[in-house]
């Protein structure tokens, strides 16, 4: 008898990607710390769209020409050139409320440029303000998934992994999973949940040294709470909109 259930994988990184089959699958981006929680937060706030970009260059021009708000980071700071950052703070709804943001990070919009290369069925973005709206829509789904992690320059990282856990835990059932990534991403997950940020803390985790250094403990205690801002951003004719 054959599994009726569709299969789940985790690329722990950008690099790994070429090793799954993304034809037909969701591939869920996740770039917890910022960009898939900005992404989230400022739609949530009813922003018109997300429209990310993977150049500063690109990022400015395409500003320019739709009138929107200019954003993103390079190696945590806000990127030169540009109006705003990557915080989901900078993005509260009387700013952003009807408005475009055009988004470009130093990970988090390659990644989703390279699952929509690959071929990628579906594209959303993931984080912890969005945990609950990315489980229940992947449960509904019925489709392969791909949990695509954006890491730090092509290097695994700590939160992306948990996220890639905490979906795991709460959709395991409706998937079959052969994928020790998976496993991993949930064991840790499990470890961690009780309290995210000190989990970070204690290990020392590389981006909670980066931000915490330049201030931003707010940024990653938010991008580490569930569900406040439950929305499932999703990819269509190059912007990303609420489903």
């Amino acid at each position: 008898m054959t599994n009726s259930k569709p299969n789940l994988h985790t690329a722990l990184s950008p690099a790994l990607l070429h090793l799954y089959d993304l034809n037909h699958a969701i591939v869920v981006i996740i770039d917890v710390l910022r960009a898939t929680s900005t992404i989230a937060t400022a739609l949530y706030n009813g922003a018109k769209c997300v429209i990310p970009v993977d150049s500063v260059a690109k990022c400015i021009e395409l500003g320019r020409q739709i009138d929107g708000i200019t954003a993103g980071e390079r190696d945590g700071r806000i990127a030169e050139g540009l109006e705003h950052g990557n915080s989901p703070f900078e993005y509260p709804r009387e700013f952003v409320a009807g408005k475009t943001l055009v988004l470009t990070t130093t990970n988090g919009t390659k990644l989703l440029h390279m699952a929509l290369d690959r071929g990628a069925g579906q594209i959303v973005t993931g984080s912890f303000p969005n945990l609950g709206a990315i489980c229940r829509y992947l449960t509904a789904q019925n489709l392969p998934v791909v949990l695509g992690c954006a890491a730090w320059k092509d290097k695994i990282n700590i939160e992306d992994l948990l996220f890639a856990g905490a979906v795991i835990n709460q959709v395991k059932d409706h998937f079959h999973i052969n994928c020790d990534s998976s496993r991993v991403a949930e064991t840790m997950y499990l470890d961690a949940r009780v309290d995210l940020f000190e989990f970070m803390k204690n290990k020392q985790a590389s981006h909670y040294l980066r931000l915490n250094g330049f201030g931003l403990e707010k940024d990653i205690r938010y991008c580490l709470t569930p569900d406040l801002a439950n929305v499932l951003p999703f990819y269509e004719n190059g912007k990303l909109i609420v489903l």
